[in-house]
Order: C-alpha cells, then sequence, then structure tokens
C-alpha cells in the first residue's frame, strides 16, 4: 500500500502522484484535485471520517475511502 492523503498527519502536505482507482467524483477533480497539485491534511472529524483537506487554497471534506486512493509523493523537508 502506498501513501495516500488518509496516511498525513495534522497539518503535513503530499503532491497528488495518481488515482487507484478511476471512480474519483468529478467534483474533486474540478476543485483541484489532480496529479501534481499539493494537499494539506486540516483536520479528520472525531471517527475519522470525514478527512478536511485544502487544495488550492479550497477546504474540501472527503470520504476517508476516497482520501485512501489519492496516492501522494512526500514533499521532501516537511516532515
Amino acid at each position: 500500500m502506498g501513501f495516500t492523503v488518509a496516511h498525513l498527519g495534522r497539518g503535513e502536505k503530499g503532491i497528488i502522484k495518481a488515482f487507484r482507482e478511476d471512480a474519483l467524483p468529478i467534483k474533486l477533480l474540478e476543485l483541484g484535485c489532480l496529479p501534481g497539485n499539493e494537499v494539506e491534511l486540516i483536520q479528520v472529524a472525531p471517527l475519522k471520517d470525514p478527512i478536511y483537506i485544502n487544495v488550492n487554497g479550497s477546504h474540501i471534506a472527503i470520504r476517508r475511502s476516497v482520501a485512501l486512493q489519492i496516492e501522494l509523493e512526500p514533499i521532501p523537508g516537511d516532515e
């Protein structure tokens, strides 16, 4: 299993590398969840679902199951 949005800690960032499935909601793509864009984890709800992320200045709430489909590259020096 690779490094995904669901593996980020609060305030950590990563670069979108790929999607595990082609079933990613179109709305996320429209909001900037595209390969090469930076994602920052803002907050995780108390029961670990949903996950709040920042992509291109947009704060988005996504389900954990969707977060597990978005593969990331860690940002060097951001650990």
